[in-house]
């Protein structure tokens, strides 16, 4: 405990400016540094060892970090059931939306015929992934990537 103490908790102040530098929010950063710390203090019979103990907590804590900026990035991700419809979308009338719908369909043929196939099956057939996965032979993790960089493409040419 008081090694704890004298060597981990005057650190807090480093690592929080790490991970501040990586999140970009002051909250983030203290909710991460936290984390560390539960985590440091669960492994706290074992850190006696550790020869450099910031290296050591910055490791970890870049870690937390991308594990949140990945969950944030996914529940920034809007599923298509729960886009709005075509004809709600703001400032455009709907032949403003036929025409964009067209070209983006037009521009969805030009795709790689994996990508294109399994985006048809997730978009429009409204497929799971593990379905189409089951469909193709592919694995679920190489259909999520085949969507995402189809979505990806579709979204540069917009």
């Amino acid at each position: 405990m008081n090694d704890f103490n004298n060597i981990w908790i005057p650190l807090a102040e480093r690592f929080y400016r790490v991970a501040f530098h990586l999140l970009e929010s002051g909250q983030d950063a203290e909710d991460a540094v936290q984390e560390l710390y539960l985590k440091l203090w669960a492994a706290r019979s074992s850190l006696g060892s550790i020869m450099n103990p910031f290296a050591y907590g910055v490791s970890i804590l870049k870690n937390i970090c991308i594990d949140r900026i990945r969950r944030q990035s996914a529940r920034k991700t809007e599923p298509l059931e729960k886009a709005p419809p075509l004809e709600t979308a703001p400032g455009q009338g709907r032949s403003e939306m036929k025409d964009t719908l067209r070209y983006l369909l037009g521009e969805m043929e030009k795709l790689p015929p994996n990508q294109r196939d399994v985006l048809k099956m997730r978009a429009v057939d409204g497929l799971e992934y593990e379905e189409i996965s089951q469909r193709t032979g592919l694995s679920q993790v190489h259909v999520r990537v085949l969507v995402a960089k189809a979505r990806k493409t579709l979204r540069s040419k917009i």
